[in-house]
């Protein structure tokens, strides 16, 4: 057997198709590097409540990241720990305060699995609530006593660049900024220092992985760190040209099973 691989897959883009399903062949070549010996791990920006979901789909037993590296633990097993690192309270009122100025569309904030939303919407709500509802709406810098995981803006048309060269000028060592793309455009704030690769190497080191034996999946800028930590750092075929350009190697489409079409090689697996 090829020895034990850890495994880094994002969801958005890279496991999930455009209709956010995990493909019958994916499933089936994650299900074989399991049988085989190797970890597969779950590592987004989504929260919890929004990628549990294909955890259990998958029928993982490692732990996870969520936020972007923000919020990292096992969902079984308590023994691994919980480590959260949110924006300090007073930097996030900062930012709220910025976005209040600019009058953007949105802003919803994230601490661990609950929120809270600035204005009520209910096309925004059905996209990034994963059938919960917020703990509250309005004056957020009211609202807000914990020092939040994230904070979610949604800018309004043609606001996005002078909004982040803003945060950008203002926050730029207490805060990491990451963009999503269509059909939602939304900068999101998490603490400095923050990303996927931080979390990804607090679960290689949980069990012994070392770097040359990781695999990392993503699409966005958001992977670019854990891409460029893992010893094969693939980008999909639809990634972004900056991290085809990061990566070690460029795979197929989530339309095109493009995990699979890598893991089956690279891992020789005895796909049935």
């Amino acid at each position: 057997m090829t020895s034990k691989h850890l495994i880094a897959l994002d969801l958005d883009g890279t496991l999930l198709t455009d209709d956010k399903k995990i493909s019958s062949r994916s499933k089936q070549a994650i299900a074989q590097a399991k049988a085989e010996g190797h970890l597969v791990a779950i590592s987004t920006g989504r929260p919890v409540r929004a990628s549990i979901q294909y955890y259990r789909e998958l029928g993982l037993n490692t732990p996870m990241v969520n936020f972007n590296g923000a919020f990292v633990h096992h969902p079984d097993v308590s023994a691994f720990g919980s480590y959260h690192t949110p924006l300090d309270l007073k930097t996030a009122k900062a930012v709220i305060e910025t976005c209040e100025a600019f009058q953007v569309s949105n802003i919803m904030v994230e601490v661990i699995d609950d929120f809270y939303l600035r204005y009520k919407d209910e096309l925004f709500v059905e996209a990034f609530t994963a059938g919960r509802n917020p703990i509250d709406y309005g004056n957020l810098l009211t609202l807000l006593k914990d020092s939040p995981t994230s904070v979610l803006i949604h800018p309004q048309e043609n606001q996005s660049d002078s909004l982040r060269n803003l945060l950008q000028e203002s926050h730029a060592e207490v805060i990491e900024q990451r963009v999503w793309g269509a059909p939602w455009s939304i900068i999101e704030i998490i603490r400095a220092g923050v990303n996927k690769a931080v979390g990804l190497k607090r679960i290689a080191d949980y069990y012994g992985i070392p770097k040359d034996r990781i695999i990392a999946f993503g699409d966005e800028d958001n992977d670019l760190e854990m891409l460029e930590y893992a010893g094969a750092g693939v980008a999909m075929g639809n990634a972004i040209p900056s991290l085809k350009t990061t990566a070690n190697f460029v795979t197929g489409t989530n339309e095109e099973d493009g995990i699979a079409d890598y893991l089956e090689e690279a891992l020789n697996l005895a796909v049935k």
